[in-house]
């Protein structure tokens, strides 16, 4: 694996920018953005899941990183629970619900995947360099 010099290089960070940008649309089109307390926490979860990559590639060593990771993929975990919620609110579609959760799963195991190899990496992280 390629060493990446910002954490915007990283197809999971990409991803999860993907993700917050279609949750932030769904608030700003949908009747989402009239249930204030749902909307405040799917907006913070999603935003949540790009945020502790970027803050735990920062950190520079792979433990830090990996425990980054981990809050990441629990928020993502928690974006999908108040996607559920959205739906049963009926503030989205089927179709807007089934995409974006296909995205979310996407993540989840991508951050596992990649959570495993920074665990198995002979490199210890930037710092450590």
């Amino acid at each position: 694996m390629a060493h990446y010099g910002s954490y915007q290089e990283l197809d999971i960070y990409k991803l999860a920018r993907e993700i917050c940008n279609d949750v932030w649309h769904l608030i700003t089109t949908t009747s989402l953005g009239n249930d204030f307390r749902l909307r405040d926490q799917i907006n913070g979860a999603s935003g949540s899941i790009m945020d502790n990559i970027a803050e735990g590639f920062g950190r520079g060593g792979n433990k830090e990183f990996i425990n980054f990771l981990s809050y990441s993929r629990g928020s993502c975990c928690e974006t999908e629970s108040q996607l559920q919620r959205t739906l049963d609110r009926k503030h989205i579609t089927q179709e807007e619900y089934d995409s974006l959760l296909k995205k979310t799963q996407s993540e989840i195991d991508q951050i596992s995947k990649f959570i495993n190899y920074l665990k198995n990496s002979d490199r210890k992280g930037s710092k450590f360099d």
